[in-house]
């Protein structure tokens, strides 16, 4: 993976997930409460294809390329959310 830009202030691994559950649920038109970051994304019906669009999303908001396999290897909101905050964090 290589970085676009450094941000300046870290983000929280719950800025991250309060981020993609808003995403998540965009996508599977349901209300952001309802959305459980501890299940699969594949349990609301988002596919590979959606599995790129959403990485694509995360290097537009925080400005910042990802490698596509991270969704592969964190499936679940939780964990996808405290990896990005690790890589998020400034050096």
């Amino acid at each position: 993976m290589s970085e676009l830009a450094q941000p300046s202030v870290s983000v929280t691994p719950d800025e991250v997930r309060t981020y993609l559950c808003a995403c998540v649920a965009a996508q599977a038109q349901l209300p952001a409460d309802q959305i459980r970051t501890d299940v699969p994304l594949s349990e609301y019906g988002l596919d590979s294809v959606y599995a790129l669009t959403l990485c694509a999303d995360i290097e537009d908001h925080y400005g910042m390329e990802i490698d596509s396999t991270v969704m592969w290897d964190h499936p679940r909101l939780d964990s996808l959310a405290e990896a990005l905050a690790g890589l998020l964090a400034p050096r």
